[in-house]
């Protein structure tokens, strides 16, 4: 069974004119790296709250989502609560953002130790020295008793992971936990986050904007657009076979990691925003490959295609066109 689960799970609020999250389904297994992908706007941090139960006021919610097979739309406060703090836990983006900055830094590991793992002051401060050895702090002591503004974005954000480790989790939810950070403090970053991963058994869903990134660290990757899914695969065939436009133009955007440099070739047009909608594919008038009346008034199913699935209504055509290209 998924350590995380989403079956269908649509997200809207009042006043929109189209739903946050629209039938999104994926899953997470224990041990497992998954990466949800996508631009700014296209839902990927209200699916990755969903699964703590952190979904906008007022939203209208369906569909389901299981953490360790607790259904937790429309939950009780118990279950919220034993999800929140025994099952997953979260990483945010913004690390100064989610530690209180009058308080020490032990006082932040060790309050969780303390007020839900029941352990004494002395137990918590222990395994709180734990945590920051195992995040590759190198004077644990030191930094148990520094401030947040005495540290820099790539250690605060370490002692975030720590934070997040502190509840013993089965699950961890990553929400872009590198984006302010420098290109080798990220790879650091995440190369702890595996391997924390990796040792625990832990699953781990990784919402990002970088595919790259997202080829490199996780086991298999979802694309998604206007909050759906659009093309999922695993993280070796996806980034080398992208099979829907939008993926391909996520990968046509970024610079190449090898090889020779070549003029970036951004998707045109921007993200539709919550005030727009289409009856049709949500990347129509982004997309070279769409055509009139067939892309633009039925939205696309997701189906098989080989060990993928992609909702594109001209995926054959685009394969076969991009086959001809390639020779």
């Amino acid at each position: 069974m998924p350590i995380l689960e989403y079956e269908e799970l649509r997200v809207a609020l009042p006043g929109m004119a189209r739903p946050i999250l629209d039938g999104v389904s994926l899953s997470v297994a224990e041990g497992e790296a998954v990466a949800l992908v996508g631009e700014s706007g296209s839902g990927k941090s209200v699916t990755a709250r969903a699964a703590l139960g952190l979904l906008p006021e007022g939203a209208r919610v369906g569909g389901q989502v299981r953490v360790a097979g607790a259904g937790l739309i429309g939950a009780d406060a118990a279950t919220l609560r034993a999800v929140r703090t025994g099952q997953a836990s979260m990483i945010f983006q913004d690390p100064r953002a989610g530690i209180n900055p009058v308080r020490r830094v032990g006082d932040f590991l060790t309050e969780q130790l303390r007020l839900v793992g029941g352990r004494s002051k002395a137990e918590a401060e222990a395994r709180a020295l734990e945590l920051l050895s195992a995040v590759g702090l190198p004077d644990p002591p030191r930094h148990l008793r520094q401030y947040p503004h005495q540290m820099s974005g790539g250690m605060l954000q370490r002692v975030m992971i720590a934070g997040a480790l502190t509840a013993d989790p089965r699950l961890l939810l990553c929400d872009e936990p590198t984006t302010a950070l420098d290109v080798t403090t990220q790879a650091e970053i995440m190369a702890v986050l595996r391997r924390l991963q990796r040792d625990n058994g832990l699953g781990l869903l990784l919402i990002t904007h970088d595919l790259d990134l997202a080829a490199a660290t996780c086991d298999r990757i979802y694309v998604m657009y206007a909050g759906r899914i659009v093309e999922t695969g695993t993280a070796a065939e996806l980034p080398a076979r992208p099979r829907h436009p939008y993926t391909a133009g996520l990968l046509g955007s970024s610079p190449p990691l090898h090889g020779e440099l070549s003029r970036l070739a951004p998707i045109p047009g921007t993200p539709m925003s919550l005030a727009q909608s289409a009856p049709g594919c949500a990347f129509f008038d982004r997309c070279r490959f769409a055509q009139p009346v067939r892309c633009d008034r039925t939205a696309p199913p997701l189906v098989p295609l080989g060990p993928a699935l992609v909702a594109c209504h001209r995926v054959d055509e685009i394969a076969n066109s991009t086959a001809k290209e390639d020779r």
